[in-house]
């Protein structure tokens, strides 16, 4: 298990990099706060979360954009008033990497603070 994802750095894919075996996502998966997800094929790792409000929302929003500023790895955002879908993908990759499970270790340690 990665219990120390959250203080790792991501570092960039580079071409050639192959992204992670669906069961390697799904060992990885299992560091993580039991709410993320993988898709169906194992390409993508998705999170939903409530908050109280828009303004509750949006501190969160901004909170994962700094993460991904200082990780230079972007999650997509799905915002709405009281809700936020994270969905982490190497792009570049077409699939999962180190990077995804990295940044998404920040999140939880984000809501645990």
């Amino acid at each position: 298990m990665h219990t120390d994802l959250h203080t790792r750095h991501c570092t960039p894919c580079e071409g050639g990099t192959q992204p992670l075996e669906p069961e390697t996502a799904r060992e990885r998966l299992q560091a993580l706060d039991s709410e993320w997800s993988l898709d169906e094929e194992g390409r993508g790792l998705s999170r939903t979360l409530r908050f109280k409000d828009f303004h509750h929302t949006m501190a969160f929003v901004n909170a994962v954009a700094w993460i991904a500023h200082r990780q230079d790895h972007h999650p997509d955002l799905e915002v709405g008033y009281n809700t936020c879908r994270v969905h982490f993908s190497t792009h570049a990759i077409g699939g999962l990497s180190d990077n995804d499970f990295i940044c998404a270790a920040r999140v939880d340690r984000l809501l645990q603070d």
